[in-house]
């Protein structure tokens, strides 16, 4: 199995920064990509960026500018950089990461963090 672990998310004030950041550890053969999913209530979770390996970074248009993912090869680490918060972007925040496993290295599968709470709110 893969396990992530998430940590970075609170409350924070319309303007300010965050960084979430989530390890991935576990039997892994190789992590094709990492990223970051958002949920609001009632709302479809959305991707909000993503960094495969090798490849370029991705994002959702309404985080352009203020958000900036990067991946720590070494650790098997996902960040993301959350700048200039609105009231917009209060959400969980859920890593994602696509892996395969020792075991089964021709098979890769999606695996999710526990999510983590961002509010922004003055």
């Amino acid at each position: 199995q893969v396990q992530l672990v998430e940590s970075g998310g609170g409350l924070v004030q319309p303007g300010g920064s965050l960084r979430l950041s989530c390890a991935a550890s576990g039997s892994i053969f190789s992590i094709n990509a990492m990223g970051w999913y958002r949920q609001s209530p009632g709302k479809q979770r959305e991707l909000v960026a993503t960094i495969p390996s090798g490849g370029s970074t991705k994002y959702a248009d309404s985080v352009k500018g203020r958000f900036t993912i990067s991946r720590d090869y070494a650790k098997n680490t996902v960040y993301l950089q959350i700048d200039t918060l609105t009231p917009e972007d209060t959400a969980v925040y859920y890593c994602n990461v696509v892996a395969t496993m020792i075991s089964r290295p021709a098979t890769p599968r999606d695996y999710w963090g526990q999510g983590t709470q961002v509010t922004v709110s003055s």
